[in-house]
């Protein structure tokens, strides 16, 4: 296995990087977001939709598959395709799926892409969905995350002491972020007592816990790194990707919900790139709520076990801190694009061109999916500068 992964280090790149602008109510189609997406990233990248022959997504019934956004923008027989269900899970197992793609020389250029009406059209938790614990959770009226990941942000709080103002500081630390991009939809700056002020949504949450439900779209293009290196914009390596999962929690498992399925895959993760945590000069982390921040910190070893909280607190994960975190704003305040647009902020920091949010010198970048709550796959990227 170890030489396997030496050699697809490194060998593949992202190239492109495009959005739709970010919005509550878009007035237009996912198979709009998701065409316009792709355009900005081809576009951001040099070419255009004669030079692919790869799309793939992710998707839980809320938008448009490659089968019908590939002929949209004219993309006939394309030699691969992922249409992957699931949620933010495997936001990132898509583009490294794609890259293994590119590896193995099934696809030259592949585009990845995320479109969501998530606000106007198809609003998470809504619906009960499929899975077979629905029938048990159903009459307690458990089953929109933000119920579900409250009880795994109580259960950390029970077991270490983690506090409501370790959560609201990294809601102010992402809003401080967030000011300074024009892409983000909750520019207003915000204080602790401002959070601590806002509304209850499932205790412990507050609604500045929460992610932006959001109608928007992302893409990236997936490309060799030699033929990235030819392109209009400095690439952007892919020194690692890991996805996996365990047991869910809501039917099994560990037993512990303090700990997520993203410890079991760090390891692999940080194997595969030759780095460890100390190497990473930003994190994207998947924050559909506060708590996931605080748990991957742990669980991808940026701290022990149950120093999320204080670590957050000594302003770690700020743009002078030891490890910035969410440099856009992240889902709470940029929008929620169900992972992509984390992969496409890293770019940027990678890239150097990240405007008012950029950190110098930034290097080495970890963009993760949702860590393996509810369901309980992960993916996670370890992105390099070319």
């Amino acid at each position: 296995m170890g030489k396997r992964l030496l050699e697809f280090r490194d060998r593949v790149a992202i190239a492109g990087v495009g959005y739709t602008p970010f919005s509550k109510d878009s007035g237009v189609s996912t198979l709009t977001l998701a065409c316009r997406a792709i355009l900005a990233a081809l576009e951001d990248a040099g070419l255009t939709a004669d030079d692919v022959d790869g799309i793939a997504t992710h998707r839980v019934g809320d938008s448009a598959a490659p089968s019908v956004v590939a002929p949209a923008l004219g993309i006939h027989d394309p030699a691969w395709h992922l249409d992957q269900f699931g949620g933010g899970s495997v936001s990132h197992a898509v583009v490294a799926q794609a890259a293994l793609a590119v590896a193995a020389g099934v696809a030259e250029t592949v585009v990845c892409y995320r479109a969501i009406n998530a606000r106007s059209e198809f609003r998470m938790g809504q619906a009960a969905g499929t899975s077979i614990e629905v029938q048990y959770q159903a009459p307690y009226g458990y089953f929109a995350p933000p119920q579900q990941y409250a009880m795994y942000a109580r259960a950390h709080m029970l077991k270490y002491g983690t506090k409501s103002e370790h959560f609201g500081q990294q809601a102010v630390t992402q809003r401080a972020n967030a000011a300074k991009n024009p892409r983000a939809l909750m520019r207003t700056p915000i204080t602790l007592d401002d959070y601590l002020a806002s509304r209850p949504i499932a205790d412990p949450f507050r609604l500045l816990d929460c992610c932006l439900e959001t109608d928007g779209a992302c893409a990236l293009v997936v490309t060799s790194a030699d033929r990235a290196a030819t392109l209009r914009r400095a690439p952007v390596l892919i020194r690692a990707a890991a996805w996996g999962g365990g047991d869910s929690f809501l039917s099994g498992g560990s037993g512990d919900p303090t700990t997520t399925a993203a410890a079991a895959l760090a390891p692999r993760l940080y194997a595969q790139a030759g780095l460890g945590p100390a190497e990473i000069d930003v994190a994207e982390l998947y924050d559909c709520f506060t708590y996931s921040v605080i748990v991957q910190l742990e669980d991808y070893g940026f701290c022990a076990k149950g120093e999320g909280g204080p670590y957050v607190a000594s302003g770690a994960t700020a743009p002078d801190g030891a490890l910035p975190v969410n440099t856009h704003g992240g889902f709470l305040s940029e929008g929620y694009v169900h992972g992509i647009n984390h992969i496409a902020e890293a770019v940027s920091q990678l890239r150097g061109d990240a405007g008012d949010r950029q950190v110098p010198g930034a290097e080495v970048a970890l963009s993760t999916a949702q860590p393996g709550y509810v369901l309980p796959a992960t993916s996670a990227l370890i992105l390099r500068k070319g």
